[in-house]
């Protein structure tokens, strides 16, 4: 098991991800949205090779890998570590990752 670090954006990405869902469903609906992040973080920490390389650049290393929550429409980005994931991103699959995470580089 890898345990997961979550990077500042991450961080905002997730209480953004509950209060977005709060304010169009309710905050029942809120709370299943970040429980859903919540568990799909915790299988990557399982199975942290499970990810799509799919937005990883050539020569990346680590490459960036995705994994998509189960029940709402968003990808947890993280690279895999020897010993933990460096989760950079939580963004909903209607987002423009590409322009998003190029704007993220240092």
């Amino acid at each position: 098991m890898k345990p997961a670090r979550l990077r500042v954006l991450a961080k905002a990405d997730l209480e953004d991800l509950g209060q977005y869902y709060a304010e169009v469903g309710g905050n029942a609906l809120g709370q299943r949205a970040v429980d859903d992040a919540l568990s799909a973080l915790a299988t990557l920490e399982r199975q942290p090779g499970i990810g799509s390389t799919r937005w990883a650049r050539d020569g990346e290393r680590p490459p960036l890998r995705a994994w998509r929550l189960d029940r709402f429409p968003a990808l947890w980005m993280y690279f895999e570590h020897d010993d933990h994931l460096d989760v950079v991103r939580l963004l909903g699959e209607r987002q423009d990752i590409g322009s998003i995470l190029t704007a993220d580089e240092p």
